[in-house]
């Protein structure tokens, strides 16, 4: 069963700035060029994440994850570094887990990352959650120096920094030689040949549990071989059936034994309201919100009735709806019956799934959203309980 409000994993991702107290987020319009916002409205993501960090504190919520993103004057997505934020957040809560969401290796030194986690799980007692990913955003990574158009150098990449990212955590001593890093370099240290290193502090936990967002087959071996787990979110039920059976089937290649959504976390969408007409009226503008960031990414995982993802030949090519994201059981709307028999319907087919995420749709105010936390703690999460 899964278990969504006690010690099972579940977990929320949050909409990265806030929007004012209309509701409406208002960016700064300047002469012949896009609209920005100022920099004390971006700034307001701190205070944003604090208060709802606390009423999850508060409601008994796992998790709390946020996701790094660089440069977005658009207002979507402000948090630069979910390491630091989480070390924060933790001195403003009292038990509530914080995840990163991910941080993305290429755009970082992965000694300079694992010594920022090491020092994060060593004073929160492990309450920031470590996840990495490749990237997606050529003006993110291709500004930090390095690849992303290429993506065949960036997965290249990847793998290097996450075996020494690996290696930092697990070994007490180490040399790493490889095509992009080599730490130590064989230098004179002290009147001898440099040659290992070791990171000062590691982590208190070990094995450090690391998360990755799964967005190709490829990503899905390399995941099941370096033992790290999965997310997946917002994907239509054909779309998630796939991934979940595609990394099961690499785990069990890669020697992990696993039942079907083991190690996985699936995220949806959900909005309640007395009915889902209700429901998809209140939560349809921010939903259309995200899809004018995110559909030009190609974040739309949705498949047709023949099996074929959107935006394939003959497949729908269109930006979706919301009453598309329910059909496809990517979104939850209507009373929490209604929301408790969506959920249980994709949780029955995986009997090793626990870890469930609520979605935050970009654009819902903040406090309409922890009203939503409040209500889903209240009448939802009672039905996934262990007795």
């Amino acid at each position: 069963m899964m278990e969504v409000n006690e010690l099972d994993d579940q977990t929320i991702s949050c909409t990265l700035c806030r929007p004012d107290r209309t509701g409406q987020h208002r960016p700064a319009r300047h002469a012949g060029k896009r609209p920005r916002y100022p920099n004390e409205r971006l700034s307001e993501v701190f205070w944003t994440a604090r208060d709802v960090a606390r009423e999850m504190d508060e409601l008994g919520y796992y998790a709390f994850w946020t996701a790094e993103h660089h440069f977005q004057r658009e207002g979507y997505e402000c948090l630069p570094n979910l390491i630091q934020l989480g070390l924060w957040l933790a001195t403003q809560t009292r038990r509530l887990k914080f995840g990163c969401a991910f941080n993305i290796l290429p755009m970082w030194h992965p000694i300079r990352l694992a010594e920022d986690y090491a020092m994060a799980d060593i004073v929160t007692d492990g309450r920031v959650i470590m996840g990495v990913g490749r990237g997606y955003h050529t003006r993110e990574v291709e500004t930090f120096g390095a690849p992303l158009l290429d993506s065949e150098a960036n997965r290249e990449l990847f793998e290097e920094q996450l075996q020494l990212l690996i290696k930092c955590f697990n070994e007490e001593g180490f040399h790493h030689k490889g095509k992009y890093y080599e730490c130590p370099p064989p230098v004179p240290y002290r009147g001898y040949e440099l040659e290992e290193i070791t990171v000062v502090p590691r982590p208190k936990n070990l094995p450090v549990e690391i998360w990755m967002p799964i967005a190709s087959g490829r990503t899905i071996d390399m995941m099941a071989k370096y033992g790290l787990k999965a997310m997946v979110t917002l994907n239509g039920e054909k779309i998630l059936d796939d991934v979940v059976c595609a990394f099961h089937a690499a785990c069990v290649r890669h020697g992990r034994p696993s039942q079907l959504g083991q190690d996985m976390i699936w995220g949806a969408g959900v909005y309640l309201a007395d009915s889902r007409e209700e429901a998809i009226r209140r939560v349809e503008p921010s939903h259309d919100e995200r899809y004018k960031w995110f559909a030009p990414f190609g974040f739309v995982r949705y498949a047709d009735e023949q099996g074929r993802t959107w935006g394939t030949p003959g497949a729908p090519a269109r930006v979706p709806s919301l009453r598309d994201g329910v059909e496809q059981k990517a979104w939850f709307c209507g009373p929490p019956s209604q929301v408790i028999e969506g959920i249980k319907s994709i949780e029955a087919k995986y009997p090793g799934l626990e870890d469930f995420m609520i979605h935050w749709a970009e654009g819902l105010p903040p406090e309409e959203f922890k009203e939503q936390l409040r209500w889903f703690a209240k009448d939802v999460t009672p039905a996934f309980n262990r007795s």
